[in-house]
């Protein structure tokens, strides 16, 4: 494939993950090997172009500048066309050169944050009296170009010709190093100084401490530098430019459409949670699921689904109600006597009532609030033994050991263990049966997951067991997914965040009729086999870009002869 059919299946592959990133760099690389442009007979030689610099710089610094070639006998890193020839920058410009103006003379200031790693993007500068600036900085003038040599701007491409400045001077901060062409195009400079190859092969010389390490002189002034003839510099710029404008556009068009489709989720999710009645829901959802494909095309978009159904559940609006169905109140009752806590004359302090009872939202009729205590066993796990890690508690152990990061990734269902007990470490713990509900109180906060086997866990772990007649402890997972961000604020602001168990028995929770709670059950795992579709396919397409992208420009590159992995490597 050559570069013309890459850019024909451009917008395609433009998709892919990262793509423009990398098609910007690849760019830049081809167009300092002779890539982009051809060569034409009225050229003249870059070897004469450099003959001339040669005797231009011996005038201005008294001494003869040119160089045929490299510094040493090492083989060039790539192959050039013929009219070109390799040479550094230093012999073809003034490297930091300082300058001399009047105090009177305004002039640019460039800080860093001005200096930007968009090819082609002006700096900006502040106008400033000569005389304020002109001493412990960086000096440069129009048509300059300067690299930041400090991690990380550097490995970031930190790079700009100086155009526009106040007075044709200007200077900035010192971690700059400078360039003054003579009879080189200083946008080409700027390319070669942008791409993978001079960037990469930089960062292993760099100098220095590694929170502060820095591009030395010597690799700025002598890395090897493929200079091309003056006017074919020029068309390599103007080619540049083209490819990179092309990019910028798609990178516009992606923005706006992805801005555009954000919005329309937004609203779309908004409008069902918001809904006055059951047949504005209706005719939202079916807004929604009728746009799904086109409306999910991220991960964020699906997870943004994922919580706008939890939602809707947990408030009554996704599943039809039937009023002649027995009320929650009376799942609270049987719970209460099975628990031995009901009494006809005392009920328990705390016995919800949906008529007394003020929950963070209005619940529909039939429904009433509860806490966890209230509906089961609840309670920490335990790890008593000090350390908790010690070897005696797991040598030839056989019962399993969740943590909390075996929640954190559970995905609702907890699958994995960390370790496994034996009988001394069982007895300093306490087994809970499959279908425990496990919250994190500590690390991953309010994270949780249905044990799918019988499993111990420790004190930064709670578990709940629903008491019959819940059958499930599915319905009181999906709340506490909605619950998270809102139990996140109780986490104190220190490295270790957690909360602790008085924090979940406070937790006022929507309970539904029995069999109403069934039914959103069912919805929401159908929803999330929907959700979890999604993000495969997704998962598939972004893949499938990403292959696109690595084959087109393989083959570009293949039918340019060039045979290095230095170009997509890094791109």
């Amino acid at each position: 494939m050559s570069v013309e059919l890459l850019l024909k299946e451009f917008h395609r592959i433009s998709e892919a993950p990262d793509a423009l990133p990398r098609l910007k760099r690849f760019f830049l690389d081809l167009a300092i090997r002779g890539k982009l442009t051809s060569p034409e007979t009225t050229d003249e030689p870059a070897s004469t172009l450099l003959k001339r610099i040669s005797v231009e710089k011996a005038k201005r610094n008294g001494k003869d500048a040119y160089r045929n070639g490299l510094n040493d006998a090492a083989a060039p890193p790539f192959q050039i066309p013929q009219t070109w020839v390799w040479t550094v920058l230093e012999s073809i410009g003034l490297i930091n050169p300082k300058i001399e103006a009047q105090d009177s003379i305004s002039a640019s200031f460039v800080p860093m944050p001005m200096i930007f790693p968009e090819y082609g993007k002006r700096n900006e500068h502040e106008i400033r009296r000569w005389a304020e600036i002109k001493k412990g900085f960086t000096h440069f003038a129009e048509g300059d170009v300067g690299l930041a040599k400090i991690t990380p701007c550097f490995e970031n491409a930190k790079s700009t010709v100086f155009r526009g400045l106040t007075g044709g001077i200007g200077a900035g901060t010192t971690e700059l190093h400078v360039v003054r062409p003579i009879e080189v195009v200083p946008e080409y400079i700027l390319i070669f100084l942008k791409t993978s190859y001079f960037i990469d092969n930089g960062i292993p010389k760099m100098t220095g401490t590694a929170g502060q390490k820095r591009v030395p002189r010597d690799y700025f002034a002598e890395a090897a530098f493929p200079l091309p003839p003056l006017d074919e510099q020029h068309r390599i710029v103007k080619k540049t430019d083209e490819l990179l404008a092309l990019c910028g556009q798609v990178q516009e068009e992606q923005r706006q459409r992805e801005a555009r489709r954000a919005k329309l989720v937004t609203a779309s999710l908004a409008s069902l949670t918001t809904a006055p009645d059951e047949a504005a829901f209706k005719e939202s959802a079916r807004f929604y699921f009728n746009h799904l494909p086109r409306l999910t095309i991220g991960r964020e978009h699906i997870q943004q689904l994922r919580q706008a159904t939890l939602e809707l559940g947990m408030r009554g609006k996704l599943v039809r109600q039937n009023p002649a169905e027995e009320p929650a109140i009376e799942i609270l009752r049987k719970i209460a006597i099975q628990m031995g806590t009901y009494s006809d004359k005392t009920k328990p302090q705390d016995s919800p009532n949906a008529a007394t009872v003020s929950g963070p939202f209005e619940l529909p009729k039939g429904w009433a609030w509860a806490r966890f205590a209230q509906l089961g066993k609840f309670g920490r796990g335990r790890s008593r033994h000090r350390p908790r890690n010690d070897a005696v508690l797991f040598e030839g152990g056989t019962h399993l050991f969740v943590q909390t990061g075996d929640v954190a990734r559970s995905r609702g269902f907890i699958r994995t263990f960390t370790a496994k007990y034996n009988d001394k470490g069982l007895a300093q713990s306490a087994m809970w049966p499959a279908g425990t509900l496990c919250i994190t109180i500590a690390a991953n906060i309010a994270d949780s997951g249905i044990l799918s086997f019988d499993a111990c866990f420790p004190d930064s772990v709670v578990g709940f067991v629903p008491s019959a007649p819940l059958n499930s402890a599915q319905y009181f997972e999906y709340f506490m997914r909605t619950a998270k961000a809102a139990l996140l604020d109780f986490a104190p602001a220190t490295a270790q965040k957690n909360i602790n168990l008085g924090t979940l028995d406070q937790l006022l929770i929507p309970l539904p009729p029995l069999a109403e709670l069934g039914r959103i059950v069912t919805k929401l795992n159908e929803v999330m086999t929907i959700c979890d579709d999604l993000e495969s396919q997704v998962g598939k397409t972004s893949q499938s870009q990403a292959c696109l992208l690595e084959a087109t420009l393989r083959d570009a590159l293949s039918s340019q002869g060039i045979h290095t992995e230095s170009v997509t490597a890094g791109a």
